[in-house]
């Protein structure tokens, strides 16, 4: 295995696609962070006694909703979070490129959780990184600014749709997608970058006044790019892909994902930053007197209503610095958020006593709401490349020699957007796709008995649904299984992946503990299907035949992995169970799906069983999108955000507080406050 197979993998986090910076005064670090935070963190000695909502967990989506939440002055919001702030990070942070050479992966600000050995994949357990810092994940992730398709958000709708067609519009197209353009302002690649990287997009596609930043690296401003063969490598994704079947995507993120394109990022333009919820949503909010965060504090269970009848309503939260610290209570007088993430969020559930029974006696815990979909329902992106040396100079190379031009913020903004994305006609062929999918279609019984890792008929229904929507819905579709990416960072090499995108493989993770600081068991039971082993070893063939391909092979020299002793079918697979690792995609252990279906929240992201808790994060998808994870859960904060808002009788957007201004007005209100610091220095927070 290469040595440097560690940052390729590092390219294709999008839990972990999720981050850029936009230009508020704490990106640019005008404004002196101790002042800057003050108000908003707070130590837990100083907590009011209760607060209208607490949320758990400053990821992705807590501070999304942190932000959104407390627009309306008339509410209080507490975020508790387990991680640090990362303002001692910051540089490593908010540059780009950092996700690939200063990762934050491995340290004490990743959680760090592996899963238990695959027995369908070589007996291996595989690392879940997951960012433990404020922005959670898009802290840490390589950028990926890719959305679902229409047909896939409409299959998602349609399987809340019996159960409440109302509340499940939230989650159609229609609706959705005005959700995720909401979190962001999209600046186009300037002309050079735009013919060099042979870039194409609309921008009718993007938000126009959101707090994210989007946008493309500024690598290719600088003068002397075009000695490099970044024109052979990225420019000539598109066309050598096309030859291949693969036609440029003329409008990415506009609800069609199938073809190649080179896609935007979450990158502020303005100072070549990363953009994340913190920079973009939190930091703008910090100031409210209606807003608090505490951090390194660890939820460690809801707390319930004595003598409750009819659903358990939640009156706050129990937390711990330590395993061994005091425990802490914060009341909520409206409700308790859980966004903790695929992993936390149905961890603090089971802690809570709500899940599946089994897993819970097991564990220890007092059964209060017997859930059986709590922890089920867990699939994965699964991702494998191929690595050819390159003949021409990588940015890897580029950064391994330190030259002044390896310094620069342009350079350092830098990373990898080149993708495809090639449906089950395209992998197969048209006879194939169809022959295909009708034996994965006649399958579902089948793999319903022998697969589901849950004796719950609920569950097993709910397996059920969602394997029926990947068969029927998107199978036969133009809908993307598998996704290409490529990959310059490592010195030396090219690489492409191979992901795939609908795995019909469905895990689990559950506790076997009442300590919350034990990490659960995670089995996302990868390769259980064969239908996801077969469908990445016609990737595998899909990627190669690149090598054949102009003009991007023009700069390949020889494959060194897998390399030229796997040859066959049966070669392959063999070395995809062996080399094969995630994405960083997980989701579905809290999946929206009706309760009869082993479902944890209903349309409108309550928790069954529970009167005022919800789950707004990643875990509630039902099933994975041919997509990066971040704009889908970008979209579903704010859309639970306006939600909560309506539900509990509060409008909207009360104060005017993350639409991105000018910069020069942004200076003008912070100084009248606080004094200016200009930072200094190549790099670029």
């Amino acid at each position: 295995m290469p040595s440097m197979w560690p940052l390729r993998l590092l390219a294709a986090l999008s839990v972990l696609s999720i981050n850029a910076l936009s230009y508020t005064p704490s990106d640019s670090h005008v404004l002196s962070r101790r002042q800057l935070h003050a108000r908003g963190y707070v130590t837990e000695d100083a907590l009011a006694g209760s607060y209208d909502f607490v949320i758990v967990g400053g990821g992705l989506a807590g501070l999304v909703l942190a932000a959104r939440l407390t627009e309306n002055l008339k509410t209080t919001v507490l975020v508790l979070e387990a991680g640090d702030s990362g303002d001692a990070l910051a540089d490593r942070i908010n540059t780009p490129s950092g996700a690939y050479y200063e990762s934050l992966l491995y340290t004490p600000n990743d959680w760090q959780y592996k899963t238990v050995d695959q027995p369908q994949a070589g007996n291996r357990r595989f690392d879940w990184p997951r960012g433990k810092i404020l922005g959670g994940s898009s802290a840490v992730n390589a950028m990926y600014l890719v959305r679902p398709s229409e047909i896939e958000v409409n299959a998602w709708e349609s399987l809340m749709a019996n159960e409440d067609a109302e509340a499940a519009k939230k989650w159609g197209w229609d609706e959705f997608y005005p959700a995720m353009k909401k979190t962001e302002t999209f600046t186009p690649p300037s002309d050079e970058v735009a013919q060099i990287g042979n870039i194409t997009w609309s921008a009718a596609t993007h938000g126009t006044s959101g707090p994210m930043q989007v946008s493309y690296p500024g690598m290719c401003v600088i003068s002397g790019f075009r000695d490099l063969d970044f024109d052979a490598e990225v420019g000539g994704w598109a066309p050598s892909l096309e030859a291949l079947g693969l036609p440029p995507l003329k409008e990415p993120n506009g609800g069609v994902t199938l073809g190649s394109l080179v896609g935007p990022s979450w990158i502020n333009p303005s100072n070549w930053t990363r953009s994340y919820s913190k920079a973009a949503y939190l930091d703008p909010a910090l100031s409210r007197s209606n807003l608090a965060v505490v951090l390194n504090s660890m939820a460690t269970r809801i707390i319930f209503a004595d003598g409750s009848s009819g659903d358990l309503r939640a009156t706050g939260v129990e937390f711990a610095s330590s395993p061994d610290g005091p425990r802490m209570t914060v009341n909520a007088k409206t409700e308790v958020i859980l966004s903790g993430g695929v992993v936390g969020s149905p961890q603090l559930l089971m802690l809570s006593g709500v899940g599946p029974k089994d897993v819970l006696e097991a564990a220890g815990v007092e059964v209060k709401v017997d859930l059986p979909g709590v922890g089920q329902h867990v699939q994965d992106h699964l991702t494998a490349p191929v690595v050819w040396t390159s003949t021409g100079e990588t940015a890897g190379d580029i950064q391994q020699a330190g030259s002044d031009f390896a310094k620069t913020k342009e350079f350092l903004s830098f990373i990898n957007s080149a993708t495809a994305f090639a449906n089950l006609t395209r992998v197969f062929g048209t006879e194939g796709a169809a022959a295909f999918q009708k034996f994965v279609a006649d399958g579902l019984e089948d793999s319903a008995s022998k697969l589901v890792p849950s004796q719950s008929p609920e569950v097993i229904e709910g397996y059920k649904a969602i394997y029926d929507t990947i068969a029927n819905k998107i199978f036969n579709t133009d809908v993307a299984v598998l996704e290409l990416l490529l990959a310059l960072n490592t010195p030396g090499e090219v690489s492409v992946q191979a992901a795939l995108q609908h795995p019909l493989s469905q895990g689990r993770l559950y506790i076997n503990t009442s300590s919350p600081f034990d990490a659960p068991i995670i089995d996302p039971q990868y390769f259980s299907h064969p239908a996801d082993l077969t469908i990445m070893r016609e990737g595998i063939k899909l990627v190669r035949a690149l090598k054949q391909t102009p003009p991007f092979n023009s700069s390949l020299g020889d494959e060194t992995f897998p390399g030229p002793t796997v040859v066959s079918d049966e070669d392959i697979e063999k070395w995809l169970i062996e080399q094969a690792s995630t994405q960083y995609h997980p989701i579905s252990s809290c999946a929206m799906l009706p309760r009869s279906q082993g479902g944890v929240v209903n349309a409108k992201l309550q928790v069954y069983g529970l009167a005022n808790v919800r789950v707004v994060d990643s875990s509630i998808f039902p099933f994975e999108f041919a997509s990066h994870v971040g704009a889908s859960t970008y979209g579903l904060a704010e859309q639970a955000s306006s939600i909560i808002l309506i539900s509990n009788n509060l409008p909207t957007n009360a104060v005017k507080g993350l639409a991105v201004p000018s910069f020069s007005t942004l200076a003008l209100v912070w100084t009248s406050f606080f004094a200016v610091s200009v930072a200094a220095g190549p790099f670029i927070t």
